[in-house]
């Protein structure tokens, strides 16, 4: 898993009918000290996030697996939403 931050939405008129009532999500994903890490990514939101809210989210064909029985063709799922995260350094 790893953590990101929501910064925006996908809106699109055809897409595969998996995912047909599936909110996509533009996620950034983040360092442990929340800044950003690597490039944003699409992820289908399993969880009811929102923009600007942090979450974390799976990579690979974990990210189907909230949505079983069907199978939407998808790469990266958020699975969770965070309340808080702290990080202690020795």
């Amino acid at each position: 898993m790893q953590l990101a931050r929501v910064i925006g939405d996908v809106v699109m008129t055809r897409k595969d009918e998996n995912l047909v009532g599936i909110k996509l999500l533009v996620v950034q994903p983040l360092t442990p000290e929340r800044e950003p890490a690597g490039r944003p990514l699409v992820a289908v939101d399993a969880v009811g996030a929102g923009v600007g809210e942090e979450v974390f989210f799976v990579r690979g064909k974990e990210a189907s697996f909230p949505f079983y029985p069907a199978e939407p063709p998808v790469d990266a799922g958020i699975v969770g939403i965070v309340d808080q995260w702290t990080v202690e350094r020795s």
